[in-house]
């Protein structure tokens, strides 16, 4: 890659690490072509953006990133890495987990998630209990929906009790 090239790059992982709130960074090294293949259909189908990366140009855009701090995150830059771009923040989490159920590839480097970085192969499974922004607010309304139900529910007794007299 010529210098002009690495600075292209550079400036292309920077936007995407801009546009991103969510991100994973896993080791998909010795998995063969046909279960890479259908890891990148997973990762599809859940809409995360996979694609392999040179460690040291992400390093730099994360060095380059204003106003954005990765804590310890390039640290896990080492050996191959991909980067797993998603909306949901359990996304990734939870394709990587399906994934090792048949072999212990890929593995988990790294996430950065709205802000705080999580590194280490151990937190896959609390990043696969973190709940999407859709849960929350379906646990919300039906937090708020249930007294109400209480209480309509207890006024048509009241006026069914009271139709009856």
């Amino acid at each position: 890659m010529t210098r002009e090239q690495k600075a292209v790059a550079i400036e292309d992982l920077k936007a995407k690490l801009a546009d991103a709130n969510i991100f994973y960074i896993a080791d998909i090294s010795g998995m063969n072509a046909d279960v890479t293949s259908n890891f990148r259909k997973a990762c599809f189908k859940a809409g995360i953006t996979l694609e392999v990366v040179k460690n040291t140009l992400l390093e730099k855009a994360m060095e380059a990133s204003e106003n954005v701090n990765y804590e310890e995150l390039p640290s896990v830059l080492k050996g191959n890495s991909a980067i797993m771009i998603a909306d949901v923040a359990n996304g990734p989490a939870k394709v990587i987990k399906e994934f090792r159920k048949k072999s212990d590839k890929p593995a988990f480097k790294g996430a950065y998630i709205n802000e705080e970085v999580y590194i280490g192969d151990n937190l896959l499974d609390t990043l696969v209990a973190i709940k999407s922004k859709e849960e929350l607010i379906g646990e919300v309304i039906g937090l708020l929906q249930s007294p109400a139900q209480r209480v309509i529910s207890a006024l048509q007794n009241q006026f069914k009790d009271g139709a009856d007299e």
